[in-house]
């Protein structure tokens, strides 16, 4: 298998997977309550095994799950990548003791995890973080621990016995916001600072169950009809048998996890326009119009050739950053910047051409792209607002070009 193709039993799964899509998590989709979590139909993934693949998948095979799911239907597709987000910290960086509390039920679809990252005054900063996580003992919370395990436990593990801060608790204190699945997810991956004036390097990574004291939460009423909300820490307690991989450097438990679903989030993309050009030839190859047949006029033709040209330049680029990632390669963060940027914001433009070329129709309420339209604008602001791509392109690319030098 290249970055370019597909083996005839990938293409056929990820029509199996469309086809599961289509005809029985669509009902499901349809009987939630947008802007809410949908039990049922995270469910329905754990018992066709999806959330278990999704979990010990590599970055291509999540991204023809996501692709295929979002094709079929967007909503299977996001209950399906925000348990993922929220629960890959686990997979990676968590103890043994929270893996086995939490992970069979996330595979079962009993459990729904949320990724706790961005704030009301950090969201693409992410480094700039303010929730607190202060030491109920005071002074220094762990920071020198963690510059000594470093070496031992490496990025993404769970930490020693010598990195955790002597049985010591911390209090999280401050807000979330912008979070998938909150308020109602039965665990969160929390980042909060425990090293004040540190940036980057003094955040960690915790485990927060939803029904800690201190812990609230409300939904926000979004554009797209993902279950969003803001959390509010009063004084939560946490403990160091809490902590996902090494305190202070929980920033890297974060890119860990972004950097593999930011291709995904790109094929997430490609499942709608993909979605959105399927439309579109449908309908411009039936529709008459001044006489004749909307795909004979070149004006049209012209445009549904654009879309597909750009979908599969689309696909291409998340499919070789999605390898890129699974073979260990040099680069990835600019692949997958790369991956999601050109990704969202080419679906952004298939799904508003096939909406132009169906008319009036397609903005009825209910017509698929009119919840097409609503669906993809999100993917450009979310795990990295497309600006961000291009800076970290741009970061790797000097980068490479001085370590050349």
């Amino acid at each position: 298998m290249t970055a370019f193709s597909l083996e005839p039993a990938q293409t056929a799964w990820c029509e199996e997977l469309r086809t599961l899509a289509e005809r029985q998590l669509r009902p499901l989709a349809e009987k939630g309550d947008p802007g809410h979590v949908n039990r049922p139909l995270i469910a329905a993934l754990g018992e066709a095994g999806l959330l278990d693949r999704m979990l010990d998948s590599g970055a291509l095979d999540l991204c023809l799950l996501r692709e295929s799911l979002a094709r079929g239907c967007t909503e299977a597709e996001t209950a399906l990548a925000l348990q993922g987000l929220g629960s890959h910290p686990l997979v990676r960086s968590g103890t043994p003791a929270l893996r086995a509390r939490w992970l069979p039920e996330v595979r079962a679809g009993r459990a729904v995890a949320a990724f706790a990252l961005s704030e009301p005054g950090a969201g693409s900063d992410a480094a700039a973080l303010a929730l607190k996580a202060e030491s109920e003992t005071g002074g220094d919370t762990g920071a020198g621990a963690a510059a000594g395990a470093d070496a031992a436990a490496g990025a993404g593990t769970a930490a020693g016995p010598d990195a955790e801060p002597d049985g010591r608790g911390w209090r999280l204190t401050g807000e979330k916001c912008w979070i998938s699945n909150a308020p109602e997810a039965d665990f969160y991956t929390v980042f909060a600072r425990t090293a004040p004036g540190t940036g980057s390097r003094g955040i960690t990574a915790f485990l927060v169950p939803a029904d800690r004291p201190g812990l609230t939460g409300a939904a926000l009423d979004m554009l797209s009809p993902h279950p969003i909300g803001a959390l509010e820490f009063d004084g939560v307690p946490v403990t160091a048998d809490d902590v996902l991989g090494v305190p202070d450097r929980g920033f890297r438990v974060a890119m860990e996890t972004l950097n593999l679903f930011r291709p995904s989030v790109g094929a997430f993309a490609v499942g709608m326009a993909r979605a959105a050009l399927d439309a579109a030839v449908e309908h411009t190859a039936a529709r008459t119009a001044f006489g004749g047949v909307l795909k004979d006029l070149q004006a049209v033709s012209h445009q549904v050739a654009e879309m597909a040209t750009r979908t599969e330049a689309a696909r291409l680029l998340v499919y070789a950053a999605a390898a890129a990632y699974d073979a260990g390669e040099p680069g990835v963060p600019g692949r997958a910047a790369m991956a999601k940027l050109y990704a969202t914001e080419t679906a952004q433009y298939v799904v508003d051409t096939a909406v132009q070329l169906h008319g009036a129709r397609a903005l009825r309420r209910g017509h698929l792209l009119e919840h097409l339209y609503r669906e993809v604008r999100a993917p450009r602001i979310y795990e990295g607002a497309s600006e961000v791509q291009r800076t970290i392109i741009a970061k790797e690319l000097y980068a490479s070009r001085e370590a050349s030098a």
